[in-house]
């Protein structure tokens, strides 16, 4: 069978990464054809690890029409994601985006209708799908072995970060550059996962976000979201980037008991006896059902970029189902935005949320910042790569 052609588009950190896994031979079936970049230091190092089998564009569009690829990897600043991933649909070419599927739902929303009309195979990197532990988390829920969910709790805090990181780049931690900060650059895969693997979506969202509390900058580096679900079980979402050392614990609270994920290790606290039929029958006054603590077996590896990627070639050429659907990405990014939303206004919002009142927000974020030239700082990041 012959290889899929892939482009990578913006090769900063993460594009070029994913660029030398291509031309390392790590994806089956798959082939590195092109790069694109605006920057030419940036195609040199590709062009020069690739001993000069790779095409360079500096050009998007040159790079749709004349790179002959079959499938590109989008891992542009988070605004663009939409719009080239819309631009490489009109071309006939699959899709994997880096996370997120964007900034704002608006955009997001119309990229998943270009994409389904398309007929292409559209995914997102969400790597961490790939982590068995989550997959098992997903797997046992699904089978009703937790019974109804309670609450959910999620504390990640370890992505501490420190001010050099920031200074690293003008369009790190602002709002024109990433249209957010910890939530949208460093959480979103905690965001993602809190949702597949319980299978619920919040209704309700009240948020604080505190900008610039341990960094010099314009973005949250902190925050904490309170979120009602439909069926009446509440959940807490706490992440920061100035905190060490950091914790990274999700625990999720069923009627027969307790799953709880930290340091890499899957606890299920299972109870012998519904704790809702306990609570009706039984007499004793003091008491509680009897607990079962299980350290659950983890089998197999998680395979992080290079699973995902493989397993969109694979869904491109033998039709194997997507882990992560690019659909996917407004999920997440639904929460995030809530919870944006709902700090900005000081109030609780309900999901969806009211997706051009939160687009103008968030402009009013980016015309009122103070150390900033957004118009400058959006021209230089188009299709820039800076993962």
């Amino acid at each position: 069978m012959t290889p899929i052609k892939v482009g990578v588009i913006g090769i900063g950190n993460m594009g070029r990464s994913h660029a030398r896994q291509l031309v390392d031979g790590k994806i089956s079936g798959a082939t590195l054809t092109a790069v694109c970049d605006p920057f030419q230091e940036q195609l040199d190092n590709i062009r020069n690890y690739s001993n000069g089998n790779v095409q360079t564009f500096l050009d998007e569009d040159e790079f749709f029409e004349k790179s002959g690829i079959d499938a590109v990897l989008i891992a542009t600043p988070h605004y663009s994601h939409p719009k080239i991933a819309m631009k490489a649909f009109a071309n006939g070419v699959h899709v994997l985006i880096e996370k997120p599927a964007g900034v704002f739902t608006k955009d997001v929303a119309e990229m998943n209708r270009v994409a389904q009309e398309s007929g292409k195979v559209f995914s997102i990197m969400y790597n961490q799908r790939t982590n068995p532990i989550y997959q098992k988390i997903r797997s046992l829920i699904q089978a009703g072995e937790l019974g109804e969910i309670k609450r959910t709790n999620w504390i990640i805090t370890d992505w501490y970060r420190s001010q050099s990181y920031y200074d690293s780049g003008e369009w790190r931690a602002t709002w024109v550059g990433e249209g957010g900060g910890v939530l949208l650059n460093q959480a979103p895969h905690q965001v993602d996962l809190w949702q597949w693997t319980t299978g619920m979506m919040p209704k309700k969202v009240h948020a604080f976000c505190h900008y610039g509390k341990y960094h010099d900058i314009e973005v949250e580096d902190d925050l904490t979201a309170y979120v009602e679900y439909e069926n009446g079980a509440t959940g807490v979402f706490i992440t920061s980037i100035g905190e060490t050392s950091g914790t990274n614990r999700f625990e999720i609270v069923g009627d027969r008991g307790k799953m709880v994920v930290e340091d890499h290790k899957l606890t299920f606290y299972r109870l012998t006896q519904s704790e809702r039929e306990f609570n009706a029958t039984y007499k004793g006054g003091f008491g509680q059902p009897e607990c079962w603590p299980i350290d659950i077996p983890i089998k197999g590896q998680r395979e992080d970029h290079i699973g995902i990627m493989q397993n969109w070639i694979d869904a491109i050429t033998k039709g194997t189902p997507l882990l992560a659907p690019g659909e996917d990405g407004i999920k997440g990014l639904e929460i995030s935005n809530a919870i944006y939303l709902s700090a900005w206004l000081n109030e609780p919002v309900y999901l969806p949320i009211d997706a051009d009142l939160y687009h103008d927000k968030l402009q009013e974020k980016i015309n009122e910042s103070s150390n900033k030239k957004p118009n400058a700082i959006q021209k230089k990041l188009d299709v820039s790569g800076t993962h």
